[in-house]
């Protein structure tokens, strides 16, 4: 996982990782069940995401734990106040500490990128749009990918960030190889972690990335190494860049370039199940954030809108103003997190994104981009991130 010693907190985020989740009696508003109740919610999870246990000592010992994240889940959905759902995930039968140490953060790799890659910290005088949402461009965010029990959401970031670019800018579909990152970077055993900007390093060293369908991901380090220079390259960045401590400025470039890679802290993913996840401050610690994912849009929740029903139903108070949050693509497959609505909630307009033509000799060079550390600041949520820079010459 991505480590960054920037500071860096997200006040409220909407994830969207595209999933259901289980119905029925594993919903979050029946998060207290009685024994036979929690065994039969227990065996539908087991269903849901195919799950099974080697003996009954260790079924015992998942359902014991799967009982102690009911409660926790159910303490995570008061303190919020309605605007996040927490309940049964995929991760329901680990232990914070195993959660942790299956998609968190394990070692550091890499050096933070040199001063002449940094954007000033100057407030831009162009406004910036009261929402964003890239899912509304056709085609412009790549599918949902899984990592895994591999820690590779610095390279799953990186190359959906390369992806959305392409796209965005070129009509170019492609889907490039996170195997590739993994095997040929310079920060050593890819799934014990790595930030975002070693799989821009490695993307400029290799002058681009092969697809996937020609170096498809592993889920781990091949034995064979790198084979970067076996493949056609489908995809290549000019270089990357780091925004600095200006939150107008990452929305800026969000809503008029394309989506950017940022670095949160995990913890609160867990049991997150849909909504907006307000901050708290060990989710705001600067010291905590584990994980990479790609920031795709932002905009304001209205407590009129789409959680009115659920915050009314737990007799909880509406929010007393419109909540800010961005939005994030994450990299734990199509069964955790939220199921994309047809449209962002309270979102008024998506973005405001130029008209496109596809072009046999497009344009370049194109800046990719990295965000840096940012003070917390309204309209829009402190964040840490980064971008790449794409030259098709």
């Amino acid at each position: 996982m991505a480590l960054t010693t920037h500071p860096s907190c997200l006040l409220a985020l909407l994830v969207a990782g595209l999933a259901q989740g289980i119905r029925g009696s594993l919903r979050a508003q029946d998060l207290s069940p009685q024994p036979l109740e929690l065994k039969e919610a227990f065996k539908l999870f087991q269903i849901q995401f195919n799950w099974s246990y080697l003996s009954p000592e260790e079924h015992a010992h998942r359902l014991d734990i799967f009982a102690h994240n009911l409660a926790q889940a159910q303490r995570l959905q008061e303190e919020d106040l309605g605007t996040a759902e927490f309940g049964v995930t995929p991760f329901s039968d680990l232990t914070e500490e195993e959660f942790g140490q299956l998609y968190g953060y394990r070692r550091a790799a890499g050096r933070v990128p040199g001063m002449g890659r940094e954007i000033g910290s100057e407030e831009p005088q162009e406004s910036v749009p009261f929402t964003c949402d890239w899912r509304k461009v056709a085609g412009a965010i790549s599918p949902i990918k899984d990592q895994k029990n591999c820690n590779c959401c610095w390279a799953m970031a990186a190359a959906g960030n390369i992806e959305a670019l392409w796209r965005i800018n070129f009509w170019d579909f492609v889907d490039v190889s996170v195997q590739e990152l993994l095997d040929c970077g310079r920060c050593g055993d890819g799934c014990r972690g790595g930030f975002v900007w070693d799989a821009f390093i490695t993307v400029l060293n290799n002058s681009g990335l092969a697809s996937e369908k020609d170096y498809p991901f592993q889920g781990k380090v091949r034995a064979q190494g790198c084979h970067a220079k076996k493949y056609h390259k489908v995809a290549w960045i000019q270089d990357f860049i780091m925004l600095q401590n200006s939150e107008h400025r990452i929305a800026q470039y969000l809503a008029t370039y394309g989506p950017i890679t940022v670095t949160i802290n995990m913890k609160p993913l867990q049991l997150y199940r849909k909504g907006v996840i307000k901050a708290t401050p060990t989710t705001c610690d600067p010291q905590l954030v584990d994980h990479s994912v790609l920031l795709v849009g932002f905009g304001s929740l209205k407590s009129e809108g789409i959680w009115a029903e659920t915050v009314s139903s737990q007799s909880q108070p509406q929010p007393p103003h419109p909540t800010p949050y961005w939005i994030l693509k994450n990299s734990w497959g199509a069964q955790w997190g939220e199921k994309v609505p047809a449209h962002c909630p309270c979102a008024e307009t998506g973005c405001e994104a130029p008209s496109l033509l596809p072009s046999l000799n497009p344009p370049g060079p194109l800046r990719s981009v990295l965000l840096g550390q940012l003070p917390p600041r309204q309209p829009y949520p402190q964040v840490f991130a980064h971008l790449p820079n794409l030259n098709t010459a």
